[in-house]
């Protein structure tokens, strides 16, 4: 038997950059109920960026955070 500590285990490599969520990963980003999302969504007026992939919704990450900034600095321009 040998005293030698075990090696550490090798750094995962990254995987690609998240660049869209789906709407519970959203919702939780922005701080809102997931409810709260799709009443976004659905109000056309609101603005929010989404894509719709066949049945699927995603939320695009940097056109969201652009969103939101917007929206902190008085609404859209």
């Amino acid at each position: 038997m040998t005293d030698r500590a075990p090696k550490p285990a090798a750094p995962a490599e990254p995987g690609p950059p998240c660049l869209a969520l789906r709407p519970k990963d959203a919702a939780k980003a922005i701080g809102i109920s997931e409810r709260k999302l799709w009443a976004l969504t659905n109000d056309r007026s609101s603005g929010i960026p989404h894509v719709k992939l066949g049945a699927a919704i995603v939320y695009p990450v940097r056109e969201l955070m652009d969103w939101l900034r917007q929206q902190a600095e008085g609404g859209a321009r």
